[in-house]
């Protein structure tokens, strides 16, 4: 039986990147869904000129992982089988869409989610990360498997597959940048199979902005322990993300 997949970016002020990815995107797959997070540079009307695309708009800006979670419930109201998640400003390679939704059902290894990771191995077009999301990044994914019993290389890859019917069983509040972390504290404590997937390292904006004092990598690292610990508190979980927790990771 053929399952039906969707593909969802979400979107803000992407004028820049949008046209161009998007068009690569429906060369790869049918569905596809932006989510244009009340966007201000012209994106919005871009969007509008390009067939072949359902566009859901928030009519104030949300956030990235209100923004997610816009796909998600718009997967399961419209019974697609699969989600498969990217960003929108030219990272991630629409051409890696459907191996990551074939995986979902893989024979052998079935799962609930597929996460991209741009640290399993090494891509000739892979580009540097800024040091301070490499460093912040590291040191989150090694509390995530410390404490959640994981063993993933990247905690912060956009580029995911979903199993639509497990997306019903989550609870997801935090709408910025920090929703990812919510995301894996209930996806372990649901007992998803989770895998991942190598995917390419490439960044085009390393200067983007996470809003306002969260462009201080040090503050940013501290509202993500805060929002782990209260994910854990929110699910009943006992332990607890530490000020020192993955820094030797980070190293």
């Amino acid at each position: 039986m053929t399952k039906r997949i969707l593909t969802a970016l979400p979107v803000y002020n992407e004028a820049k990147h949008v046209s161009a990815v998007l068009q690569e995107v429906l060369q790869h797959v049918d569905d596809v869904l932006v989510i244009d997070d009340d966007s201000t540079d012209g994106t919005s009307l871009i969007l509008d000129g390009i067939p072949g695309i359902q566009v859901a708009r928030h009519g104030v800006n949300l956030g990235y992982g209100a923004a997610l979670a816009t796909a998600f419930r718009y997967a399961l109201l419209h019974n697609y089988d699969v989600l498969v998640t990217m960003d929108c400003d030219g990272q991630h390679q629409p051409l890696f869409v459907r191996q990551f939704a074939e995986l979902i059902d893989n024979e052998y290894a079935p799962a609930d989610m597929i996460s991209g990771s741009r640290y399993m191995r090494e891509f000739h077009c892979d580009s540097a990360a800024p040091e301070d999301r490499r460093r912040i990044n590291a040191r989150i994914t090694a509390c995530l498997n410390e404490k959640l019993g994981l063993q993933i290389t990247d905690a912060f890859c956009g580029f995911k597959a979903y199993r639509v019917s497990a997306l019903a069983d989550l609870d997801i509040t935090n709408p910025g940048y920090a929703m990812p972390l919510q995301l894996w504290v209930q996806a372990a404590s649901l007992g998803w199979r989770i895998r991942e997937a190598a995917v390419p390292r490439i960044y085009l904006d390393e200067k983007r902005s996470f809003g306002g004092a969260l462009d201080d990598a040090d503050v940013r690292l501290a509202h993500y322990h805060s929002v782990l610990n209260d994910e854990l508190s929110r699910r009943g979980l006992p332990q607890r993300f530490t000020a020192d927790c993955g820094a030797a990771a980070a190293g």
